[in-house]
């Protein structure tokens, strides 16, 4: 007969192993299912060419006009969702879905209102949701669109993934991208593909940006205003922020070597090295922005950056009702601006972050 502390033993031995069994399986089942995963977002994984031509929409008929005034605004809108009710967990805060339908709305209504009342010629927006889980679906492109009614308007997918499964609860279906709105007439816009940041398969999830390029005629001439959009890289190791600004330059001494007017605008992600650091230092564990050296482009070039106010706010926490001298703010929104333009002003506009955590970045200016 077996001793009792044999028995027990034995008991204790089978226990352990239908424990381990059902651990093995259910590695097994976590394995496979992250198998699945990354095998349907490698499939459906959004692999835009190099360069691709993009429809214009609206019935814009004006050209631009030597020796008059131009105004032109951009915006990164938070996709509508990024007001001063909230914070983001990819920049040190707790939320995925960061606003209400209703908050989203609000924010919408709160954007086109005030991107109104600047009476710009041309609108560059960035962070422009089509279809994404986390504005609710809404079609904020067709928005604009119906609010600026007469402009031409040409929009370009930087962010387009079926399911973004990070983090818990996961951000889920993004549809996103850069808009560009032109009283003038837009004679064509074409997407360039920025190059890729991270690889396979961190980048199935991951963001594809890109340069929105959009050709106005100037009267009396046969050369364009050239207005590039764009977002630039924000979360990599630095190395993205590098190959993409490079690709930039490339593409406006391109367009600038055909005797084209060229502004290029947006959320550089990065600060411009003629603008003082120092006013906006970066706290310690907050994520810093890269460096554009303007150096980099030829003399004559002119690079804008309105450094009496910060152009974006940390998303740690929320803005409203919080202490704002403990937020880290930055001066990431921009211009690159061609020879020939004459530059008149550019203001980053104060709204106190209420529709979204970046302000919008004024800029006037005339063809000469």
């Amino acid at each position: 007969m077996l001793k009792k502390e044999d028995a027990a033993g034995q008991r204790g031995d089978k226990h352990m192993k239908t424990l381990l069994k059902i651990i093995a399986k259910l590695v097994l089942v976590v394995i496979l299912a992250a198998g699945l995963l990354v095998g349907f977002l490698t499939l459906s994984e959004y692999r835009p060419a190099d360069a691709e031509s993009l429809s214009v929409t609206g019935d814009a008929v004006s050209p631009a006009r030597k020796g008059k005034e131009i105004t032109l605004l951009s915006w990164n809108t938070g996709y509508g969702a990024l007001g001063d009710n909230a914070d983001f967990f990819m920049d040190g805060g707790t939320m995925v879905k960061s606003a209400t339908e209703e908050r989203v709305r609000e924010n919408l209504r709160g954007i086109l209102s005030a991107a109104k009342a600047y009476r710009c010629d041309i609108y560059l927006l960035q962070e422009t949701d089509v279809d994404s889980s986390r504005s609710y679906h809404i079609d904020e492109t067709q928005y604009y669109r119906d609010g600026f009614e007469g402009y031409d308007s040409a929009f370009a997918y930087n962010y387009k993934v079926s399911f973004v499964p990070y983090p818990i609860p996961p951000l889920g279906k993004v549809g996103s991208g850069v808009m560009t709105l032109s009283e003038f007439d837009i004679s064509e816009a074409s997407r360039l593909q920025l190059p890729l940041s991270f690889s396979w398969p961190v980048r199935t999830a991951n963001l594809k940006r890109c340069l929105l390029v959009s050709r106005i005629p100037v009267e009396g001439s046969d050369k364009e205003l050239v207005v590039i959009n764009f977002h630039l890289e924000a979360y990599d190791s630095g190395e993205g922020k590098i190959a993409q600004t490079k690709m930039l330059r490339s593409v406006l001494k391109e367009e600038y070597a055909k005797g084209n007017y060229v502004i290029a605008g947006g959320d550089m992600n990065q600060i411009l090295s003629s603008v003082d650091a120092s006013l906006f230092p970066v706290q310690e564990g907050m994520w810093a922005p890269g460096v554009i050296d303007v150096d980099e482009l030829p003399n004559g070039w002119q690079h804008l950056m309105d450094s009496s106010h910060p152009s974006c706010r940390s998303l740690d926490k929320p803005y409203e009702g919080a202490d704002k001298e403990s937020f880290q703010y930055y001066l990431i929104d921009g211009f690159i601006v061609s020879p020939h333009v004459r530059v008149l002003s550019v203001s980053t506009e104060e709204l106190d972050f209420k529709y979204s955590d970046h302000e919008p970045v004024l800029v006037r200016f005339i063809l000469e």
